[in-house]
């Protein structure tokens, strides 16, 4: 199936919405969206009846899939369950994320992603050690420490690895250890953080682009001190993640959020899952995870189901909802060639139908088994 014409849908891309047109694939790759007269005669044909085309999704966090927590079971294998899993549900690119551990756990897990090749893996998302215990949430307080030009040296090598992405709470940090982190080319994001207002827009304004899980584990607002969140929400350039399962934050509270950011929010799972050993023991509750202590640890929620919440319960509207898991975050990236539809493009993209049944997904323009 090298050559493909998916006709009879509306094709979401960017801030496009295209209707009566076929979208063409080549080799993987998008290279044109026509009339459906002008389809070669040679190209194999497939009909969507009236459904939605988008991108693929987007999720920059996320710990684990189906029976796999990738902390917990860092092998290769693993991690190819976790990406054929999330392919299949529609998030075509992630970032495989590590919560805090120990130093020999987060350089097993370099190893190993280092050496794991998948079309929807970005990367290592490390969310810690460098984080404000006074905001740990299910981090373990005995893990977290304070970031120093050689314990960034240990974490990270002296070469860039498939790390791409890390959470920090920028009021813990130096100047000029900030600046020693940077020069890893990492995508950093402040999150788990107790920052006063004036700490948290004085990080983004030394480079800091976004924050982690809007409102989950940062300083709140306050009409005195309006803390991390004012401090996201004032800001004019930075953006956020949120998850969108309605038991991290309120869809009430999401909505408050939008029409305060706009552009600048974009939606996460952080999702895990269900797992028995090691420092994360997830339990499974109605609808999110939490530790045996009752912590809320992780979500349950596919970016699927994310983009459908946006919608159904917050009231924003589909096209910009995929955006959130699309355009937003491959903006952040820097990545044109994904989170969109445009000519050019790699042929990631979803099929789904107005009641939001996923029908297709595509990876690299060949239809892959749900």
């Amino acid at each position: 199936m090298n050559k493909l014409a998916i006709v009879g849908g509306k094709i979401f891309s960017d801030y496009d919405l295209i209707e009566h047109k076929a979208l063409l694939v080549e080799n993987g790759i998008i290279t044109a969206i026509v009339d459906p007269k002008e389809i070669p005669t040679d190209w194999e044909q497939l009909d969507v009846k009236g459904a939605n085309i988008c991108a693929g999704l987007i999720d920059l966090q996320l710990y684990g899939d189906g029976d796999d927590l990738f902390s917990a079971e860092l092998t290769a294998a693993s991690l190819q369950r976790i990406s054929d899993g999330l392919a299949r549900k529609g998030t075509t690119s992630y970032m495989m994320t590590l919560a805090t551990n120990t130093f020999h756990v987060f350089q097993q897990a370099i190893q190993v992603a280092g050496h794991f090749k998948h079309d929807a893996l970005l990367g290592l998302h490390l969310e810690g050690p460098f984080l404000n215990s006074k905001k740990r949430g299910a981090h373990p307080a005995e893990l977290i420490v304070k970031p120093t030009k050689e314990n960034i040296k240990e974490l990270l090598g002296d070469h860039p690895s498939v790390v791409k992405m890390m959470t920090i709470a920028p009021e813990c940090i130096d100047d000029d250890v900030l600046e020693y982190l940077q020069s890893y080319g990492l995508f950093l994001s402040a999150g788990h953080s107790d920052a006063t207002y004036k700490e948290g827009t004085k990080g983004f304004d030394l480079g800091i682009p976004t924050g982690t899980h809007l409102f989950n584990a940062m300083s709140a607002l306050h009409h005195r001190e309006v803390g991390m969140v004012g401090a996201i929400f004032n800001h004019p350039t930075v953006c956020s993640s949120i998850i969108l399962d309605g038991h991290h934050v309120s869809f009430e509270a999401v909505k408050i959020a939008k029409k305060q950011m706009g552009e600048r929010l974009f939606l996460i799972t952080d999702a895990v899952a269900a797992c028995s050993k090691g420092i994360y023991q997830h339990v499974l509750n109605d609808g999110y995870y939490s530790l045996p202590d009752g912590t809320i640890s992780g979500a349950a929620v596919s970016l699927f189901e994310s983009v459908r919440n946006a919608v159904q319960q917050v009231g924003i509207p589909l096209d910009e909802a995929i955006r959130m898991a699309t355009t937003y975050p491959a903006r952040l990236l820097k990545r044109t060639d994904i989170g969109n539809l445009n000519l050019g493009s790699i042929a990631n993209l979803l099929i789904f139908s107005a009641d939001y049944k996923l029908q297709e997904v595509l990876v690299k323009g060949k239809l892959i088994s749900k």
